[in-house]
């Protein structure tokens, strides 16, 4: 058919004149503003029964998307379908907004809505989603080699609280793996500096820094209001502490462990999944003894190792956030860095686990310090 576009300003004179004025965009889409009094009909429901939603085919239709193209792209099968009076707004919504028309926008500011626009963008977050980001509240145990990753990456998406817990100060030693330290803060406490790194990548952010070691004494309180845990330490009695309160709590646990050039990941959900999803224990009921768990000082350690795995504890708790895909719950992923090979493997809950069975009473916090490998983590 012949070219059927017309200027925004033209469109707009129209639309006062009576003619429909249909944003043929998505939804998410359209949530970050639209022409004011356009209809919003989305492309793929407005072709596949355009009768329901205009039943009038003499009426004057102008349609609005984007920049142009799915609204151009829309006149033929309309056409072909007995509408006679159609048009498309050329340049979309951008050439609508940028000729000073009027648009009715959500309320957010100019920071939000450039900082964040790939992901306002996805129809799996949008603004919604991003909105969600903006309340979570994380807490990140360990502000060192899968601590530094994870927290810049969910500083950088957005999420509106970090509250960061490490009770180590930055050594020459951790600059190989611990992007959030630099040489100027040798000696500086991590949470500080982990601090100072995040509040210049996105000063929206909250950061909450506590300079403590996580302790049966303690764990509950730094879990107290916290949607997700990260667990980005270095030494077992955290890790079971972490997963015993997460259970008791009623927490999601991102769990990341890292050993010379290996690494493995999964999410201990048995708080809220009990009998379906594991907890740390059913995978590893008693802690290894020492001399079979050195630590990152004693084995060494690849240095972007913890980045990779870090990387991917920061996209698991976007997921779990958001409440999109399928985290890693039930599931173990290990990851060989010099054979660049991802294997997985299936957890199942244990029906006997002394902290997550169905039927468990919870019995408090035990001391395994003494039978732990430890190390800073």
């Amino acid at each position: 058919m012949e070219s059927r576009c017309i200027s925004p300003l033209d469109a707009h004179a129209r639309q006062q004149a009576g003619a429909l004025l249909i944003d043929v965009r998505a939804a998410h889409e359209r949530a970050l503003g639209i022409a004011d009094g356009a209809r919003g009909i989305v492309r793929e429901d407005l072709l596949e029964d355009p009768a329901a939603h205009l039943p009038d085919r003499d009426a004057e239709i102008l349609l609005l998307c984007q920049a142009g193209m799915r609204s151009a792209q829309c006149l033929p099968a309309l056409a072909a379908l007995g509408y006679r009076n159609l048009w498309s707004v050329a340049g979309g919504t951008r050439a609508w907004e940028a000729a000073g028309l009027p648009m009715h926008k959500p309320d957010i500011d100019a920071d939000f809505s450039e900082r964040y626009s790939r992901h306002l963008r996805l129809p799996e977050v949008g603004l919604a989603g991003q909105r969600k980001l903006e309340a979570a509240r994380v807490l990140l145990v360990g502000a060192g080699g899968l601590g530094s990753p994870a927290a810049y990456y969910l500083a950088a998406a957005g999420v509106g609280s970090l509250r960061l817990v490490d009770d180590d100060v930055v050594d020459r030693s951790n600059l190989q793996r611990q992007i959030l330290h630099t040489d100027a803060r040798i000696g500086v406490a991590k949470v500080e500096s982990a601090a100072q790194a995040l509040a210049a990548l996105n000063p929206r952010t909250r950061i909450e820094a506590v300079r403590e070691r996580v302790t049966a004494a303690n764990v509950e309180r730094l879990l107290e209001g916290v949607d997700v845990v990260v667990d980005g330490g270095d030494n077992f009695p955290v890790r079971y502490l972490l997963n015993d309160a997460c259970v008791h709590l009623r927490k999601p646990l991102v769990h990341a462990a890292v050993h010379r050039f290996e690494g493995q990941l999964s999410v201990f959900d048995a708080g809220r999944q009990r009998g379906c999803a594991p907890c740390y224990r059913c995978l590893f009921p008693e802690p290894p003894p020492a001399e079979a768990a050195p630590n990152c000082a004693e084995a060494g350690v690849l240095g972007v190792l913890p980045g990779v795995l870090g990387l991917l504890q920061a996209t698991e708790v976007l997921k779990l956030v958001l409440g999109i895909g399928e985290p890693l719950a039930g599931r173990l992923l290990q990851f060989d860095a010099l054979g660049m090979h991802f294997r997985e493997f299936r957890i199942d809950a244990d029906p006997q686990c002394p902290v997550c069975a169905p039927d468990c009473a919870f019995h408090g916090y035990s001391d395994i310090t003494a039978h732990c490998a430890g190390g800073p983590p």
